[in-house]
């Protein structure tokens, strides 16, 4: 019953969140608006670069160039370079699962081939990798990405599940009409991801396990 898993990237395949986190802190604070770890969570994180761009330039009050970012890219390359890691548990929870499988990620291409590369994920889901950033015009949380993803790959909606860890896009699959699992053990706590159509795990061990179980239930 399950035709397509629809994974996210940061925070579900690759430990990327933390690290986008720490650099956040650095720029807040060079903007003169210094938060804590907790703040930049609940702010940014799941966001697309546009839409943070747009919530940075709000709580500013002035406009900033499209390419703010760059500033602090090298800073996000050595950590990145330093420290990227699958997130746990989920080499192990990809080989136990035989079910078609995509990326929709509010990322950029240029991103996602960097990162998945780096953790040796990237053949996995090669040709099957989708950007909120650059192909919809509208990223999580509208459901646009989601629904690209399925419909490029032939898949009902209904009869996809995706696999996130922001509010964002647990939104954005509940928007799409697709049942979700929520990982909690990255930096968003289960309290920010709880809500209808969605079932939450804390191991990406579990994984396999949920998705059978999803699968036998809907039967």
């Amino acid at each position: 019953m399950i035709e397509l898993v629809i994974f996210d990237c940061d925070g579900v395949l690759i430990d990327s969140e933390p690290l986008g986190v720490e650099v956040d802190k650095v720029a807040m604070a060079a903007f003169g608006l210094p938060m804590d770890e907790q703040e930049i969570v609940e702010r940014f994180v799941g966001l697309s670069y546009a839409a943070k761009t747009a919530a940075l330039e709000q709580l500013l009050g002035r406009a900033l160039p499209a390419d703010w970012w760059e500033e602090y890219r090298p800073l996000h390359s050595k950590l990145v370079e330093e420290r990227l890691a699958p997130v746990a548990g989920i080499t192990e929870a990809l080989a136990a699962i035989e079910l078609p499988a995509c990326v929709a990620s509010n990322s950029s291409h240029r991103w996602l081939r960097r990162g998945l590369g780096l953790t040796g994920l990237y053949d996995r889901f090669a040709g099957r990798i989708f950007s909120g950033a650059e192909d919809v015009a509208h990223g999580k949380p509208a459901p646009d990405l989601f629904l690209h993803a399925a419909r490029t790959l032939g898949a009902d909606p209904a009869r996809c599940v995706v696999v996130e860890d922001s509010p964002h896009g647990l939104a954005a699959a509940n928007a799409a009409g697709m049942p979700a699992l929520g990982y909690t053990g990255g930096v968003n706590p289960a309290a920010r991801l709880a809500g209808p159509g969605r079932v939450l795990f804390a191991d990406m061990r579990e994984l396999p396990g949920l998705l059978a179980a999803h699968a036998g239930s809907a039967a």
